[in-house]
């Protein structure tokens, strides 16, 4: 299958939301309101999911989109965009680049190419599960190394305290050379790119995830939901750089 032509639209999606994105970062005016989940939501958001939107109707007008801000469009077809214009909103309102825009390709339900586009930094990173790269350089994950030399990441440690799987992830934290909350899509990033070892989500939406699996696949990392289960569909995620530490991940949250 040839996904040249898909890849260059998803770049092209990635540069063109990251120029509309970009003049909303840092305003001191920019407005926030709260959606029925009480997640925010701005002009940035839904002014680049549409212009993605459009972009994609008029290259590839029978496929399938869904977005976080606007809903499905043709969801069973046999292509699929599934994007998230700001994944990362707190972080984006906060003036903080730990955010992204992701943008995944699904063919026959599965996730087949994605991107994380960091539009502040300008680090584009697109996968493909075979390979991935950074603007444009093949990356890899780090080589593996035991919990106590690895770097771990979770994007909201107040979600991570509303879950059953709650001690286990607290007992790696402290087994764990660093710990932080450099979180949402970036945290991916930074597993991808070789700078973090794990990064764990105990909630997560299909928009969230879709992206991430050719991403992390294609850097020679490991990614499934926090049981071990398939990654795509899932309600959760756990990326690591190697099998071995994603195994001890998942059994910790499993205990």
């Amino acid at each position: 299958m040839n996904l040249e032509p898909h890849r260059a639209l998803m770049i092209e999606l990635a540069e063109r939301s990251g120029e509309f994105i970009r003049p909303f970062f840092g305003r001191a005016d920019l407005q926030v309101e709260l959606k029925a989940d009480l997640s925010p939501v701005t002009a940035a958001d839904r002014g680049a999911e549409d212009l993605m939107r459009g972009m994609i109707r008029k290259a590839f007008p029978g496929h399938g989109i869904v977005g976080e801000e606007a809903g499905a469009e043709r969801p069973d077809a046999e292509f699929v965009w599934v994007l998230d214009p700001i994944d990362g909103t707190h972080s984006f309102t906060a003036a903080v680049p730990l955010f992204g825009t992701l943008i995944g390709l699904l063919h026959q339900g599965e996730p087949v190419l994605g991107c994380i586009h960091q539009p502040i930094l300008r680090q584009l990173l697109v996968g493909d599960n075979r390979s991935t790269s950074l603007n444009g350089r093949p990356t890899r994950v780090r080589p593996a190394r035991p919990i106590e030399e690895a770097t771990l990441l979770t994007s909201d440690p107040a979600v991570v305290a509303t879950r059953p799987e709650c001690r286990g992830f607290r007992a790696l934290m402290e087994q764990s050379r660093l710990s932080r909350t450099w979180g949402d899509c970036y945290g991916y990033l930074l597993v991808a790119t070789g700078w973090a070892d794990v990064m764990y989500d105990p909630l997560m939406n299909l928009w969230d995830i879709a992206a991430l699996v050719p991403v992390i696949r294609g850097a020679g990392g490991v990614i499934t939901d926090s049981r071990g289960g398939p990654a795509y569909p899932a309600t959760s995620t756990v990326a690591s750089s190697n099998p071995g530490l994603h195994r001890q991940v998942i059994d910790a949250l499993g205990r």
